[in-house]
């Protein structure tokens, strides 16, 4: 457990606390369901060490969850031009923390106001709540979006413009249920496909096109 992130439950574990004591006063049953809704936040909010690939074209993923979407997609926010999207559907079980897909600075980030479904219709990538971030690293610009879901309904950022991130770093995270895209180059290797389990910070889920002497 990390504070940074369980200080993002702060108000949460409040209002749980809060439940199980007056639940008390009613039966040991609502009790214990206080005391399951407190534990479960704990394992909702809980945010593990990940080791982070040596690979140096590799590119992470940047959160943990299943491989949605591969498409080809205008980007329109920083690149804008034509990039590789992979999405990623995160469920209420998976660790909600986002972490940096590669090595560099923090040249973009963004939120925007919207509607709340579910994350795994492709319409949510348009219409829903989401924050777009943009991590640049020598000529290679690569873009994540945090988008909400029908059950998350906060993005948190503790990345700012100008930072410089290690990859695999955490930038922020999205509570519960919710979607994290991340836009690459095109002339890049994807190395993972659609029903894939990925771990932020951890998986492979690209290979950048080396440069050349």
């Amino acid at each position: 457990m990390r504070l940074q992130t369980l200080r993002e439950a702060r108000w949460i574990f409040a209002v749980l606390a809060a439940f199980t004591i007056l639940a008390g006063f009613v039966s040991s049953a609502a009790t214990l369901l206080g005391l399951a809704l407190i534990a479960y936040t704990f394992y909702f909010f809980r945010d593990p060490e990940r080791q982070v690939p040596a690979d140096a074209s590799g590119v992470v993923a940047p959160a943990d969850g299943v491989v949605v979407e591969i498409v080809e997609k205008t980007e329109t926010e920083v690149v804008n031009g034509m990039m590789r999207r992979v999405a990623i559907f995160l469920s209420v079980l998976d660790v909600h923390t986002n972490r940096a897909p590669i090595e560099g600075e923090v040249v973009y980030c963004e939120h925007y106001p919207g509607k709340f479904l579910d994350a795994r219709n492709p319409e949510a990538s348009l219409v829903n709540e989401s924050q777009t971030w943009g991590f640049r690293n020598g000529t290679t610009t690569l873009v994540v979006r945090q988008i909400t879901g029908a059950i998350a309904r906060r993005i948190v950022g503790w990345s700012k413009v100008g930072d410089q991130v290690a990859k695999g770093e955490r930038f922020g995270m999205i509570r519960f249920g919710s979607r994290t895209e991340v836009y690459l180059p095109m002339d890049c290797e994807v190395s993972v496909k659609i029903g894939d389990h990925v771990k932020g910070g951890e998986t492979i889920v690209a290979q950048l096109r080396k440069e050349t002497p």
